[in-house]
């Protein structure tokens, strides 16, 4: 896919999700449809030196608004074979997704250039911030740039000062924070 015509420049952050929307009204497959045309999206802002999914994955991104995805996949796909839709819904979610992405790896690079603690303390936020039982893998998920490690340190000091309590114990040990 080339972004420059007759030596004017489309920026590639419009053309993309105009590229992606087509190919997911086309519909090609019986199945893989959505995935493939995020693996295309990817592809596409590589090459237009859009390099944010290297570090964060675009695909978790789209499955915590999947919702949203498919309301704006289905606005903005009525009348398309028709060449009468809306593309707006559309090419606002795409941009909405690949700037929660650069949020996410601005979040994650102050993380490791903070200032020593800042890690143990991310963790500690986060528990304070959850609501009812929570699990190993829920802080691996609100911190992926603390080790596992860190985070079993963490909750073993918060028990020790009575700030959480272990429930189970094991591979899917469950925690809850003390009020």
């Amino acid at each position: 896919m080339r972004f420059d015509h007759e030596q004017e420049r489309v920026e590639p952050l419009l053309l993309i999700p105009a590229f992606v929307l087509d190919f997911l009204c086309i519909h090609p497959f019986r199945d893989g449809n959505g995935r493939v045309a995020r693996l295309l999206s990817l592809l596409l802002l590589y090459q237009a030196g859009y390099e944010v999914g290297r570090y964060v994955s675009l695909e978790r991104t789209v499955e915590e608004s999947k919702e949203s995805y498919y309301d704006t996949l289905g606005a903005s796909s009525q009348s398309w074979h028709e060449g009468q839709h809306d593309f707006a819904p559309w090419r606002d979610y795409f941009l909405g997704t690949v700037l929660a992405a650069y949020r996410e790896l601005e979040r994650r690079a102050v993380l490791f250039t903070a200032a020593p603690g800042a890690k143990r303390s991310h963790v500690r936020q986060v528990v304070d911030e959850l609501l009812g039982e929570f699990s190993m893998s829920d802080l691996e998920r609100a911190c992926p740039t603390v080790s596992q490690k860190m985070i079993r340190l963490v909750l073993n000091e918060l028990r020790d000062v009575g700030r959480v309590e272990m429930l189970s114990r094991g591979r899917n040990a469950r925690w809850r924070r003390i009020q």
